[in-house]
């Protein structure tokens, strides 16, 4: 009688066994789920055309984090799944940017008009048009592009250029925070968008921890993970001054 040939994957799929499998989801997470926290914000902007309870210094945070670890991934090789996550990161904060300046370009009342060849530093991050925003991602790219390639041997610039990465991108709930103070309220926000940033930085920073990544990436997430906790606190704080208001 013939052996039964083991259980597991087709060989095809490239799943030799149940955690290679689980192994491939977790990348795939890893790589788009980032993304998915900013679906019901870009929902909620493309249905009130409204973006003023959103925070745009958001994508700021998230896009100079991007750009830098992908420069960092030249000097340290980490893994390739979090080099993706970037690349997906950056066409999302384009494209939420994007959305909120059709939205506010619809809406504006004033006939002033800001851009990024101004350099006016009281407008930083206020331009008018899309195409600012794009002239300084790729303004900030060219200028790490020639940094990088000057220091790429310095142990120590590859090391600041991979804190300073994940340092920025531990600091992506901040702005929302302050926009969220400022407002004394929390509408226009997707709680959504806050819950799945939660459930999200608990994801990767247990997925850092277990893959063994340098140490920034883990510390990073604690951080992320902290500050999603002061936003729900928000949340809940805001919501009940104004309920107290209406009663």
């Amino acid at each position: 009688m013939a052996d039964a040939e083991p259980r597991g994957f087709p060989p095809e799929l490239g799943f030799d066994s149940p955690w290679s499998f689980l192994s491939w989801i977790a990348s795939f997470l890893m790589v788009f789920g980032g993304a998915f926290p900013y679906f019901p914000q870009y929902r909620d902007i493309q249905k009130s055309g409204n973006a003023e309870g959103f925070s745009t210094q958001v994508c700021l945070v998230m896009l100079v984090a991007s750009i830098l670890r992908l420069f960092f991934w030249f000097g340290k090789h980490f893994e390739l799944t979090l080099l993706w996550q970037s690349i997906v990161m950056i066409i999302t904060m384009l494209a939420l940017l994007h959305l909120c300046c059709t939205v506010q370009r619809s809406s504006r009342m004033s006939t002033s008009r800001h851009f990024f060849t101004d350099f006016d530093p009281r407008y930083f991050w206020a331009w008018s048009r899309f195409l600012d925003y794009v002239q300084f991602c790729l303004t900030f790219t060219v200028m790490c592009f020639f940094v990088t390639y000057l220091f790429i041997d310095s142990q120590l610039y590859v090391e600041t250029l991979g804190f300073s990465a994940v340092l920025i991108e531990a600091m992506l709930g901040l702005p929302q925070l302050f926009q969220n103070f400022k407002n004394k309220s929390t509408a226009g926000m997707s709680v959504k968008m806050v819950l799945l940033w939660t459930l999200g930085d608990i994801f990767k920073t247990t997925y850092f921890i277990a893959n063994a990544t340098p140490v920034q990436f883990w510390v990073c997430g604690t951080v992320q993970i902290c500050i999603d906790i002061a936003i729900f606190f928000q949340v809940f704080t805001y919501g009940q001054e104004e309920r107290e208001k209406y009663t």
